[in-house]
C-alpha cells in the first residue's frame, strides 16, 4: 500500500535511471550467489551457528538503501504496492501466503528473506515485477537494491474465503499481530536494550528471516530470525498460530559481544494518551485515546496485578520486582465504541498482548516505562522483563515464552477483574480519591462482608468505601492524604473473609 508521487520531471527521472543502473551493476557484481535458483540446507542449528559466529565479529550495520529511496516522503512511499500476483505461495494449496514491504522512507536498510521448502533455503529475489510504483524508475531501483524492508503473513483468519493479513515483521526487531476480529495496535520486539537509560537506547535489528513453508493442511507457520546489535546477536524461532487469540511460541538464544546490564525480554510497545485516569491536554471530543490502558502481571506467587497506565508530565519508570514471573502484558480492556467515540481509529478493536513465560526466568523486575506525549501517533509505553543479573561478555543465554494477542489478559474465572479506574478529588477537599470498578466477582460473595486492603507509600489512607454496582460487580473508593508528598505508590486489594478475590490495583500517584 505504499508508493511515490505520480510524476517526476525529466531531470529527476534521468538521475533515477542513472542511479538505478549503478546500483544494479554493483548488486550483480557483489551478490552473484544470492539468486532464487540457488539453495542451501536449512535447520535451526544453521541460524544458531550463524548467530554465534556473528557475535565473534565486530558489529557492522547493514548498508543503507540509496538516498533516492530514503528521500521518499510518506505519501510517495505508501504508493509502492507489492504485486498480489507475486505473493509467495499465493494461489497454492498452502493456507499461508507472504507479501513483502519495500525499503525506503523510514526503512533505511533492507533485510534478507529466505523461503524454506523441503529442508532447503532460497533467498527471495526482488524483480522488476515485485513492486508497482508511480514511476518505473522507482521499480527499477527497488529491483537493483534487491532487498525488502520486511514482510507480512496472510491466512484465512476471519473467514474461509479470504486470507487476512495477521502479522507483520518490519523495522528493527519490531513485529505486531492481530487475532480474529481485531485491528492492529501495540507492537512487540525481539529484544530491548537500555530502555530509558541516560546513555540512550540500543535498538537490535533482525538482519535475516527464514520462513518455512507449511503443509497444505497446516494451521501454523514457523519463522526464524537472525538478530544483531552492536553488543549482542541472537537466533530466534517463532512458531506462529493465527487464531482467537493468535499466539507465537518464541524461542531465542543470545550471544553477547559485551556485558549487558540492562536487557528487556518479551518487550511490548504501546500508546496511551488519555483515558479515565487523566484528561487530554487539549479539548477532545473522544472519551479516551489509547492502544492499551493497563499493565497486567501474574507474579511467581500467583498474584494478579493491574497497573492503570497514564500519560505523565515527566518520564516515569516503575519496577515490579519478582522471581520467575508467570506472565505479564499490556491490555486494552475497553472493548466498546462508546469507551472511545472514535469511528475511524476503532481503538476498541485493538489487541492486548500477553507474555507467558516458559522455564525459569529467575529474579528480576517487570519494568513499565511511561513517556510523556501529546500525540497519539507516538508509542510512549514500554513494558518488559529485566533480569536482575547481567549477561556477561562472551556468554550464551536462552529463553522462551508464548506471546498471545487476546482481547484481555487471562484471569481465572473466580478472580474479579478491574474494568475501570478513575481519579479525582474527594468532594469538597484536596484529597486524591481513586475509584476502582470490579466485575466478575464470584457467586455467593456477600457484598456487606467485602473489605478493602489499601495502603500508600507516602501519606495515609483516609477512607475506603465499598459500593455494590450491579450483579457480581462492585465499586471501591479509596481516599488518601499525601501529607505533603509529591509522589505515592497506591496498593488496593478487595478481600472477602480474609481472602483476595480480585486483582491487586497498583498506581503511582503524582502531584499535578
Amino acid at each position: 500500500m505504499f508508493t511515490a508521487e505520480h510524476s517526476f520531471n525529466k531531470h529527476k527521472a534521468s538521475n533515477w535511471r542513472k542511479l538505478a543502473r549503478v546500483v544494479l551493476t554493483i548488486a550483480v557484481l557483489a551478490s552473484t550467489t544470492l539468486t532464487f535458483a540457488q539453495s542451501e540446507s536449512f535447520s535451526r542449528a544453521v541460524i544458531l551457528e550463524e548467530a554465534r559466529v556473528l557475535a565473534g565479529l565486530p558489529f557492522s550495520p547493514p548498508p543503507a538503501v540509496p538516498d533516492a529511496l530514503l528521500a521518499l516522503d510518506y505519501d510517495q512511499y505508501r504508493q509502492i504496492q507489492y504485486q498480489k500476483e507475486a505473493a509467495v505461495w499465493g494461489g497454492t494449496r498452502t493456507r499461508f501466503s507472504i507479501e513483502m514491504f519495500a525499503p525506503g522512507n523510514l526503512y533505511s536498510s533492507g533485510v534478507e528473506i529466505f523461503i524454506v521448502e523441503n529442508g532447503e533455503a532460497k533467498i527471495f529475489p526482488v524483480e522488476t515485477d515485485t513492486f508497482t510504483a508511480s514511476s518505473p524508475d522507482i521499480v527499477d531501483l527497488l529491483a537493483a537494491v534487491d532487498k525488502v524492508a520486511g514482510f507480512r503473513l496472510h491466512y484465512p483468519l476471519n473467514t474461509t474465503e479470504y486470507e487476512d493479513e495477521f502479522i507483520v515483521f518490519q523495522g528493527a526487531s519490531y513485529f505486531r499481530a492481530v487475532s480474529k476480529g481485531q485491528n492492529y495496535g501495540l507492537s512487540a520486539r525481539g529484544l530491548a536494550l537500555d530502555v530509558a537509560e541516560p546513555t540512550g537506547e540500543e535498538f537490535p535489528i533482525f538482519r535475516k528471516f527464514w520462513i518455512e513453508r507449511p503443509s497444505s493442511r497446516s494451521d501454523s507457520i514457523v519463522v526464524h530470525a537472525l538478530l544483531d546489535s552492536p553488543r549482542v546477536s541472537g537466533a530466534y524461532r517463532f512458531g506462529i498460530y493465527p487464531d482467537d487469540p493468535t499466539r507465537l511460541d518464541v524461542e531465542a538464544t543470545l550471544f553477547t559481544r559485551e556485558t549487558l546490564t540492562h536487557i528487556g525480554l518479551g518487550p511490548l510497545t504501546s500508546m496511551y494518551t488519555f483515558g479515565s485516569m487523566d484528561s487530554p491536554d487539549v479539548p477532545d471530543y473522544r472519551a479516551a485515546v489509547h492502544d492499551s490502558n493497563g499493565l497486567a502481571i501474574l507474579t511467581g506467587q500467583n498474584e494478579y496485578l493491574w497497573r492503570p497506565l497514564q500519560n505523565p508530565n515527566t518520564l516515569q519508570i516503575s519496577y515490579f520486582g519478582d522471581t520467575n514471573p508467570k506472565g505479564f502484558g499490556l491490555a486494552q480492556r475497553n472493548r466498546k465504541l462508546e469507551d472511545f467515540q472514535d469511528l475511524e481509529a476503532q481503538y476498541q478493536r485493538r489487541p492486548s498482548a500477553w507474555v507467558s513465560t516458559r522455564g525459569s526466568w529467575g529474579p528480576g523486575s517487570v519494568v513499565l516505562v511511561e513517556i510523556p506525549t501529546r500525540s497519539e501517533t507516538n508509542d510512549n509505553i514500554v513494558a518488559y522483563w529485566r533480569p536482575r543479573l547481567p549477561l556477561l561478555a562472551g556468554s550464551e543465554f536462552s529463553f522462551a515464552y508464548q506471546l498471545s494477542w487476546p482481547d484481555d489478559s487471562p484471569l481465572p474465572a473466580e478472580t474479579a477483574r478491574i474494568v475501570r479506574t478513575a481519579y479525582g478529588f474527594k468532594l469538597g477537599t484536596n484529597n486524591p480519591q481513586f475509584v476502582i470498578d470490579y466485575a466478575n466477582l464470584a457467586d455467593g460473595i456477600v457484598m456487606e462482608e467485602l473489605t478493602i486492603d489499601a495502603s500508600t507509600s507516602n501519606g495515609s489512607v483516609l477512607e475506603t468505601l465499598v459500593n455494590p454496582s450491579g450483579p457480581n460487580s462492585v465499586r471501591l473508593f479509596v481516599t488518601i492524604d499525601p501529607e505533603g508528598a509529591s509522589l505515592s505508590e497506591i496498593r488496593v486489594q478487595p478481600k472477602y473473609r480474609g481472602n483476595v478475590v480480585g486483582e491487586t490495583m497498583l498506581f503511582r500517584w503524582i502531584e499535578r
